[in-house]
């Protein structure tokens, strides 16, 4: 059931990427939220799923973010291949023209990009810095959950429970309740569904987001102040964040971390969104 509709502004800026491609990036405000899951909702969920990296979720903490700029969508396939194909930006490593799993169809341009692993993220936001003169990054755990959130505390930012109408992901298993959705079996193009309060979309489901912290098996010590995280971390995985069109709802919760991939490795359901902004780095 729908319980209310609204309808808001955000700010933001786009940069040419050339070619007539563009990236367009949200002004996310500064703000102070409670990231991961309390207790009590952990175990609720790692009784009913039998699954026990929901207590990676925890302790919920306090984290006070400044001012970012995050991407509106995830990278899709034309802005990949506008920074991939410039050998001149190269900073590292070479990138595949079009890693993506879903292409050569008509909508393939404003998919996601998929089958990049993280050191190719990082590639990707080093060119990006190169080419517009700015600080070009992936988010930190905590940023990525405070914008996706955008001000709500339910388990998605559109309320208690998902549906078809709202995102892609594995509609043949449900989360609260609701009648099953749509099971596509593959991404959807960017922007189709409702964004949230901050004007991001695609923050559930879709392909799952590299982060650029190391992983920590769970929050105790983490930075309050949104950093990127590194310190005593394992520097082979990174958080991915938001689930994808393959999953089971609970893993598109705002909370969900997962860790299943090492960075040198991409997947079918796996891409990334980029942030401008100075943020401090442990």
């Amino acid at each position: 059931e729908q319980i209310r509709k609204e309808s808001k502004q955000s700010q933001y800026f786009r940069e040419d990427l050339g070619k007539g491609i563009t990236l367009e990036m949200v002004a996310i405000p500064g703000g102070t939220f409670l990231m991961g899951t309390e207790d009590e909702e952990i175990e609720r969920l790692v009784k009913k799923l039998r699954w026990e990296g929901f207590r990676r979720e925890r302790p919920q903490h306090e984290v006070t973010i400044k001012p970012f700029d995050l991407g509106k969508y995830p990278i899709t396939q034309a802005q990949w291949k506008a920074i991939a194909d410039r050998q001149d930006l190269k900073v590292e490593k070479d990138l595949n023209h079009n890693p993506a799993s879903f292409k050569d169809r008509s909508d393939s341009d404003r998919r996601p990009v998929e089958q990049v692993n993280w050191y190719d993220a990082i590639e990707f936001c080093a060119r990006l810095s190169k080419l517009t003169v700015r600080e070009y990054r992936l988010p930190s755990e905590a940023e990525w959950e405070y914008a996706c959130r955008a001000g709500t505390t339910t388990p998605f930012y559109f309320g208690e429970t998902i549906t078809g109408e709202l995102a892609n992901y594995g509609g043949s298993y449900t989360y609260a309740g609701e009648p099953k959705a749509e099971f596509r079996q593959q991404t959807t193009p960017v922007g189709q569904f409702p964004p949230n309060a901050f004007g991001l979309y695609d923050m559930h489901g879709n392909v799952w987001e590299w982060c650029e912290d190391n992983w920590h098996d769970n929050y105790d010590g983490a930075p309050t102040d949104g950093s990127v995280w590194i310190e005593n971390g394992d520097d082979n995985r990174s958080p991915l964040r938001g689930g994808s069109w393959f999953d089971n709802p609970y893993y598109c919760r705002s909370a969900c971390r997962l860790n299943y991939l090492r960075r040198d490795f991409g997947y079918y359901h796996v891409g990334f969104r980029v942030v401008c902004g100075a943020g401090r780095t442990l």
